[in-house]
């Protein structure tokens, strides 16, 4: 295991690489004016116009060669510096910083329930083959893939807003934003039920929770839909199996073959899209949180490409490499749990 860790982790480096040249290669095509946007860290440099700005170039050098002006950048992506954001009139790096707990609780509270009930209906549909059960859940899930995102999230603000007022959009009531933003209200997370909990406010909590509702709903729902498809699929493959025949035929309960030996193998395809779902939602879930208000790092993305503010948008790209980088390595440590032999190979 520690061997197979050990060739995962020096993937990375060589990964991120390749990452960043392919979003330098791309920032290349900018202009060096816009170019020199990402080095800033913040509107102060700007102030002195035409030659303020022909001075910034000189000093950056966004006139030397390709590899001069890689090894340039990485280096202030090392130190942290990204550039200034007009969309957000913050350094990038805080922006996100900044936002990153807002998209995360979304993620958490979404993904838990998403994955833990497509396991659960997966397993059922493959058990139950062609029974009621199985029908149900086929068309529960075919309904959560077949809505489109948009479609489904406006809906819901629609009934349950629009029209019962019972889970408004955003991430916290006005009230609740004063009180957040006061100095009897200490930050410890970002994530406002974490904070909420912690400063023992149960009325932020639950004000909190209230805004949560439709996002939530709206992500877990599709995903769930595209989860459960798959682990069905799967746990119907590994029902078929020899070694559940030979389970069966050891006079194991029908509960232990099912659970011990099928589930255990059918989740494999399952945890590799659990994955790619994570690193999805965390590189901000665009169309949810700009339907719902939502202030995270999908919603400030989305208003960076509109504005042209391309230091935000090269930010976001690198922030989002860095979470599939790191996904695509915890999905790869989960797999030895789950399959022995990729232990072995």
């Amino acid at each position: 295991m520690l061997a197979y860790t050990i060739r995962r982790l020096s993937f990375i480096p060589i990964v991120f690489f390749a990452l960043t040249l392919m979003i330098f290669a791309m920032q290349m095509m900018l202009t060096p004016t816009q170019r020199m946007l990402t080095y800033v860290p913040g509107p102060d440099a700007l102030k002195g116009g035409a030659a303020q700005v022909a001075a910034l170039i000189e000093k950056y050098g966004l006139n030397d060669p390709f590899y001069l002006q890689y090894g340039r950048w990485i280096g202030n992506i090392l130190q942290g510096n990204l550039g200034w954001s007009e969309t957000a009139r913050m350094p990038v790096a805080e922006a996100l910083v900044s936002l990153f707990p807002a998209t995360l609780e979304l993620v958490i509270f979404a993904f838990v329930p998403g994955i833990l009930g497509a396991i659960w209906l997966g397993s059922r549909a493959g058990v139950h083959l062609n029974k009621p059960i199985d029908h149900g859940i086929r068309l529960f899930t075919v309904l959560g893939w077949s809505f489109p995102v948009f479609v489904f999230g406006l809906l819901v603000l629609m009934v349950f807003y629009g029209s019962l007022g019972w889970f408004p959009p955003g991430r916290l009531s006005q009230w609740a934003l004063v009180e957040v933003g006061g100095d009897g209200f200490r930050r410890w997370t970002g994530l406002n039920t974490v904070d909420a909990l912690l400063n023992g406010n149960l009325a932020i909590f639950l004000d909190s929770l209230r805004h949560l509702v439709l996002p939530v709903v709206s992500l877990t729902y599709v995903n769930l839909a595209s989860m459960t498809r798959i682990m069905r699929t799967s746990m119907l493959e590994a029902l078929r199996q020899d070694y559940v025949r030979t389970a069966r035929a050891k006079g194991m309960s029908e509960r232990v073959v099912q659970n011990r030996h099928a589930r255990r193998n059918a989740l494999l395809p399952v945890v590799t899209l659990a994955g790619m779902e994570v690193a999805t939602m965390l590189g901000g879930v665009v169309i949810t949180e700009t339907i719902f208000d939502y202030h995270g790092i999908g919603q400030f993305a989305a208003n960076a490409a509109s504005n042209l503010d391309f230091p935000a948008v090269l930010g976001f790209a690198l922030y989002f490499a860095l979470v599939l980088v790191v996904l695509n390595l915890v999905v790869d440590l989960l797999y030895p749990l789950f399959d022995p032999r990729v232990r072995l190979a």
